[in-house]
């Protein structure tokens, strides 16, 4: 599975060949450096790891800086690693760039997703409030209402949806258009909304 390191930038929007205008979100993807190929026969799987991203060597610890050097890479912010083989081959040291895509293709975007804190059964979950009278809700805006029986089962089932802390999760989105890749400015635009706040990092998959 190929893929890149990227910084979500923001959202704009594209006009289409018809007119239509397209939600859709830039970033800056690469480029990044190869700091370790593994394979089958040294580390038991094959994998490539990539690093993006500047970090000030300060920031860094003697284990880290002494893998960045062994690379030839000056010491990386973010670092992952894509399990099984490039669709094409790269070798430590090497650089991979936004290049890598093409207009048209549908790639998989992961990122984490805002953070909202604790959140209410509406916001959380969706629950339609006093409107829908939704789950046993009674005479109060917001509330989740009945959460269980009493008697039997006298508890609150695993998964119960409830009040609670809202995002910060990692999240995937499948399939997203790849609309336009600027190889000069390494930003990459895809169709749609990718998880995350503007300047988190993300990963960017293909399938090869």
């Amino acid at each position: 599975m190929s893929g890149i390191i990227g910084k979500k930038i923001g959202m704009t929007s594209l006009f289409n060949e018809d007119g239509k205008n397209i939600p859709c979100t830039v970033i800056q993807a690469g480029p990044c450096a190869v700091l370790q190929v593994r394979t089958e026969e040294v580390d038991g799987y094959v994998a490539v790891q990539l690093g993006f991203d500047d970090k000030s060597e300060k920031n860094v610890g003697k284990a880290l800086a002494g893998h960045f050097k062994k690379a030839g890479s000056t010491p990386k912010a973010k670092i992952v690693e894509f399990r099984n083989a490039f669709e094409h081959d790269v070798k430590t040291g090497d650089s991979v760039e936004v290049g890598m895509f093409a207009e048209g293709e549908y790639v998989d975007v992961t990122g984490t997703s805002k953070g909202k804190g604790f959140q209410g059964v509406v916001k959380r979950h969706g629950f339609g409030g006093v409107m829908q009278a939704t789950h046993g809700q009674h005479n109060r805006l917001r509330a989740p209402g009945s959460i269980g029986a009493g008697s039997d089962p006298s508890r609150v089932f695993k998964g119960m949806r409830m009040a609670g802390r809202m995002g910060g999760k990692q999240v995937t989105v499948q399939n997203l258009q790849v609309l336009k890749v600027d190889g000069e400015q390494n930003l990459l635009v895809v169709k749609g909304a990718v998880p995350g706040a503007k300047n988190s990092y993300v990963i960017i998959k293909k399938w090869n």
